[in-house]
């Protein structure tokens, strides 16, 4: 018995809507991992992610979810796996150099010393990229505040370093500039110039974050509770 052979139109049409379900799952997949995320539901939506990626390995954005996943859930090698992926295949996006510095810089927080000081150079070489990539990258900026004030002298800390951001933060956004300039005051325990900074971020901001910042340096550096007192009771009202 001779078998029937389908026209060629009817096996496109075929490949054609298996194609269009594969997308609609894959698309499916996309939007239920994104929910899950917003929802901090992390487990859930790596999983919605991950048969996104089977069904198209080249989905960058889903990539970027699951780095961004791994590094809520502090596993920072897969994090940083992912966004390598992503730095490598998108040189000149300054958000994914960001990303991938920062995990590298929580790994080496939470790694023994001699571990840390090997990941440093890489660390501080993908935050540089990612400010010369992008002039108006303020997180980027923050990071390197904060990375060349922890670092101790002997391996490229230095106040110099981090006033230039701050310096570049003031240009970009003033809130920013006053806090990241207070945050070096309070790190050297200068206390009353950081006392000034965190007043003209918080006179400009007067959002929680500026609020916390001052409240903090008043009662627990100023030992001025009575500062303290009035600044809440100026916020809350």
């Amino acid at each position: 018995m001779k078998r029937k052979v389908l026209p060629l139109t009817s096996m496109r049409k075929i490949i054609f809507i298996f194609l269009i379900s594969l997308q609609m799952f894959s698309q499916s997949n996309y939007d239920l991992g994104k929910k899950y995320f917003d929802e901090k539901k992390w487990e859930m939506a790596q999983s919605n992610f991950e048969k996104v990626l089977v069904q198209n390995p080249n989905n960058y954005q889903a990539i970027e979810y699951l780095g961004d996943i791994f590094g809520h859930q502090k596993n920072w090698d897969s994090a940083i796996e992912k966004y390598k992926t992503l730095r490598d295949k998108f040189p000149q996006k300054a958000n994914y150099w960001y990303k991938y510095g920062g995990a590298l810089g929580m790994k080496a927080k939470t790694s023994n010393k001699f571990t840390a000081l090997s990941l440093i150079g890489d660390v501080e070489e993908a935050f540089l990229k990612a400010a010369e990539l992008d002039k108006n990258h303020i997180d980027t900026r923050w990071a390197l505040v904060m990375l060349y004030i922890e670092l101790p002298g002997i391996i490229g800390g230095s106040e110099k370093k981090a006033q230039k951001y701050a310096s570049e933060l003031l240009n970009l956004s003033k809130v920013d500039g006053y806090l990241a300039k207070g945050y070096i005051d309070v790190y050297f325990k200068r206390y009353q110039s950081a006392e000034r900074n965190y007043s003209l971020a918080h006179k400009i901001g007067n959002s929680k974050t500026t609020f916390e910042k001052l409240y903090d340096l008043y009662l627990n550096k100023l030992k001025n509770t009575e500062k303290a007192k009035q600044l809440k009771k100026e916020f809350n009202s």
